[in-house]
């Protein structure tokens, strides 16, 4: 429990938000139907891991307002988060911030994509397609306020520079079958990406799979020259090249 104002607002470790391919958020099992300003508030907080200053936050939520007029606007947003049963919202007078036990699935998936980044964790035996394909989804891809695009381009790079590095990891690891799956999931997210459908062509050629490899290379060079009148780079066009040769 807790009261309007500069308190702690108490959150049930069930309670759990998703801004991957659209906003939702629910307490168990419950959907909670929250108001739009709430909705903003909720994804800007799970968006920052740390507490944020309450002055950045209702300038950044209310852009065209002067900074009376936004502050009374997330002080709405905070009663009307109160007034709807479970809280999320941690609040002291100079910060905002979620409550640590909330399940945020964007924050999962930045540490996952982090962590395979950084090599230091062995990849899991069991994979599934939608863990690898989850990283081919949008962040709040119908949100277009400023603060949203740029979490969502920084997402974006991440998801793409993971699904990259887990597509290497898995074909040295002699998954091919997986590793294909993150380097497609990659492609899709950034078809005109030379590293994206590099990758895909590496693992058909770890697999001794040339055919597949050259028509992964004349899919990527003709949508290159269809959309941006280019061509590959020289080095894919000399892997190209090589695999013709032998």
């Amino acid at each position: 429990m807790a009261s309007s104002g500069d308190q702690t607002v108490t959150a049930s470790p069930a309670a759990l938000i998703r801004l991957i391919d659209g906003f939702e958020c629910s307490a168990g099992a419950e959907a909670l139907d929250l108001p739009p300003s709430c909705q903003r508030l909720i994804a800007f907080l799970a968006i920052w891991e740390r507490p944020v200053l309450r002055g950045f936050v209702s300038g950044s939520l209310w852009p065209d307002s002067d900074a009376e007029h936004a502050n009374a606007c997330l002080r709405s947003a905070l009663w009307r988060l109160h007034g709807l049963g479970p809280g999320f919202v941690q609040v002291t007078p100079v910060h905002l911030a979620l409550d640590p036990r909330v399940g945020i699935d964007y924050r999962e998936a930045v540490a996952w994509s982090r962590s395979v980044l950084s090599g230091t964790e062995p990849l899991p035996m069991a994979w599934t397609l939608n863990e690898i394909s989850g990283l081919a989804r949008e962040l709040l891809p119908d949100w277009y306020d400023e603060w949203v695009q740029q979490a969502r381009e920084r997402f974006r790079q991440l998801r793409l520079h993971a699904l990259e590095t887990l597509c290497t990891r898995l074909a040295r690891a002699g998954r091919y079958g997986e590793a294909l799956l993150a380097g497609l999931a990659a492609v899709a997210i950034e078809p005109l990406r030379e590293s994206a459908h590099r990758s895909v062509i590496d693992v058909h050629l770890a697999e001794h799979n040339q055919v597949e490899a050259l028509r992964q290379y004349r899919v990527y060079e003709q949508l290159l020259r269809t959309q941006l009148a280019l061509r590959p780079s020289a080095e894919l066009r000399h892997l190209v090249d090589e695999v013709l040769a032998g």
